[in-house]
């Protein structure tokens, strides 16, 4: 792993609980979401971190300097306020999830806030930072042209280690059983955020022993990080930089993917744009591909009538599909083993066997884009719930993407596993765009990273 470090944090200077302050990420929410968290404080962090709406793309530089111009304000009133000296955070998510048709279950995931050396990505000696997605070139414009006027990191970006044998977590336990949490906040999911600060060098210490030699998985955050490397490199294209310039260092938030609260979300696709689309154009088209079964007309339904497909077919792959024209819903099996094969022979059998794969490369890209839109790009959305799926198909603009006139079809799908977001980074391959989310999100305004 690349080294692990303690950091002079910025955070805000304010009453324990801190929910009014903070926010998702930046690529979770919309312009109504931001107004909704600014009504509750016109301080809050979304005023920064989300200068523009929809941040998948490049605003206009006023947006910027305006954000820019609001942190040092609320730096200059002693609203934030950085630490004396450099240390690190034990943090602790903790959240009501509902397994299957069972009861309503606690759950927590714990990691602990630092900073790691600003290495390129890929594998290296003593361990690196493996991504595990590609990524689109609008919001690393939006969070350059952020980061170069703010000179901040505002948001943690979301690693995952493996520790193996339990040590990291341990010690993470440890501190928070030892004393409450000197910060709190509760977001608007219901998500519990404690925070612990830690500053004495023998835990420090002992935590960046736990981590030796092991690899960094990107699990949220891959936008940022690029756009830490891509700040790095301006900076020393510049001017000599020296080797204890904060911008050598990136702040994350670490999780062992021991923890048992770990979980990942599905991200479902919603597809939009084609100029020749019916139900049942695509099921003419997709009758060579796929083995598709309609199914009851309950979008709520579908993701249990998939599980239960999948249970007696034994089949890996099984989609779910929604006709938002007609509501008509379907799932839908391969025809074949393994379809990508020959396309892509020079990928793992892990890579080309993942749902988000066969989606973009089998089901858009050899059925919808050359059968219904004349070989043409189409529309996409990336939703995560059954009831952003719905909106979506209403035509509202969500966090995920949408908007009026766009919905045609939602292809409905199963979260990707754990172990293949291990085993295809460290094969140094990346996933499609999208292919996890893992919830909840990181809490964006708990602490922060000045470069300067």
């Amino acid at each position: 792993m690349p080294r692990v470090h303690p950091f002079n944090a910025l955070h805000y200077d304010t009453p324990r609980d801190q929910s009014a302050l903070i926010a998702p990420p930046y690529d979770v929410l919309d312009a109504a979401g931001k107004q909704r968290l600014l009504a509750k404080d016109l301080r809050n962090i979304v005023a920064i971190d989300l200068p523009h709406t929809p941040a998948k793309e490049l605003g206009p530089p006023g947006a910027y300097a305006a954000a820019a111009e609001q942190l040092r304000q609320l730096h200059t009133d002693g609203t934030l306020t950085q630490t004396s000296k450099p240390v690190m955070f034990a943090y602790r998510q903790t959240w009501m999830q509902r397994d299957g048709a069972s009861s309503l279950q606690t759950r927590s995931r714990s990691g602990m806030a630092c900073t790691l050396e600003t290495v390129p990505f890929g594998p290296r000696p003593g361990g690196g930072i493996l991504p595990h997605e590609e990524t689109f070139s609008g919001p690393k414009e939006d969070r350059l042209a952020l980061m170069r006027v703010t000179r901040t990191q505002l948001s943690p970006i979301f690693g995952l280690h493996a520790d193996e044998h339990g040590r990291a977590r341990d010690l993470l336990r440890g501190v928070m059983s030892s004393r409450q949490p000197d910060r709190t906040a509760t977001t608007d999911d219901g998500t519990l955020h404690e925070v612990w600060t830690i500053d004495d060098t023998t835990t420090i210490a002992t935590y960046e022993t736990a981590l030796a030699g092991e690899d960094v998985f990107i699990a949220d955050g891959h936008h940022r990080y690029t756009t830490a490397l891509n700040y790095l490199r301006e900076l020393e294209a510049a001017a000599p930089l020296a080797a204890d310039h904060p911008a050598h260092r990136t702040m994350f938030v670490l999780v062992g993917m021991s923890d048992p609260g770990l979980t990942i979300w599905p991200t479902h696709r919603v597809l939009g744009g084609m100029k020749h689309y019916s139900i049942d154009a695509l099921l003419a088209a997709a009758a060579h591909s796929l083995a598709i079964t309609e199914v009851n007309r309950d979008p709520h339904l579908l993701t249990g009538l998939m599980e239960k497909t999948a249970d007696f077919s034994d089949a890996s792959n099984v989609f779910g599909l929604i006709d938002f024209a007609t509501g008509r819903c379907f799932v839908a099996l391969l025809k074949q083993n393994d379809p990508l094969a020959n396309r892509f022979s020079d990928k793992p059998l892990a890579w080309r066997t993942l749902d988000v794969a066969l989606v973009q490369h089998l089901i858009v890209e050899e059925i919808c884009q050359p059968k219904l839109n004349d070989a043409l790009p189409i529309k996409w959305a990336f939703p995560h719930t059954i009831e952003e799926v719905q909106r979506i198909g209403r035509g509202h603009e969500t966090g995920a993407g949408g908007g009026s006139d766009f919905a045609q079809l939602a292809v409905i799908l199963r979260p990707t596993p754990l172990s293949a977001v291990r085993d295809i980074s460290r094969a140094n391959v990346l996933m499609p765009q999208k292919s996890t989310f893992f919830y909840p999100k990181l809490a964006t305004g708990l602490f922060m990273h000045t470069l300067g």
